[in-house]
C-alpha cells in the first residue's frame, strides 16, 4: 500500500493497516516503513501520539 495519505488517517486504522503488513508482509520495522513509503518519524509519532509503541517481539505495534 504505498499511500501518501497514510498520515491522514486515524491513528486508529493506521495501527490495522500497520500491523497486518507487519504481520502478512513486513519482516521488521524497517521493512514496513519501505513498503507503506512513509517515513519512519511520520509513522511512529503519529502512533506515539494515541498510545501505540512497536514491541520488536511480536513484531506489531501495542497500545501501552
Amino acid at each position: 500500500m504505498k499511500n501518501n495519505r497514510l498520515d491522514t488517517l486515524p491513528a486508529e486504522i493506521l495501527v490495522g493497516i500497520a500491523n497486518e503488513h507487519l504481520r502478512l508482509n513486513c519482516k521488521d520495522q524497517q521493512a514496513l516503513f519501505y513498503d507503506l513509503d512513509i517515513s519512519s518519524e511520520l509513522l511512529e509519532q503519529k502512533l506515539a501520539a494515541s498510545g501505540f509503541e512497536y514491541d520488536p517481539g511480536c513484531n506489531q505495534y501495542k497500545p501501552r
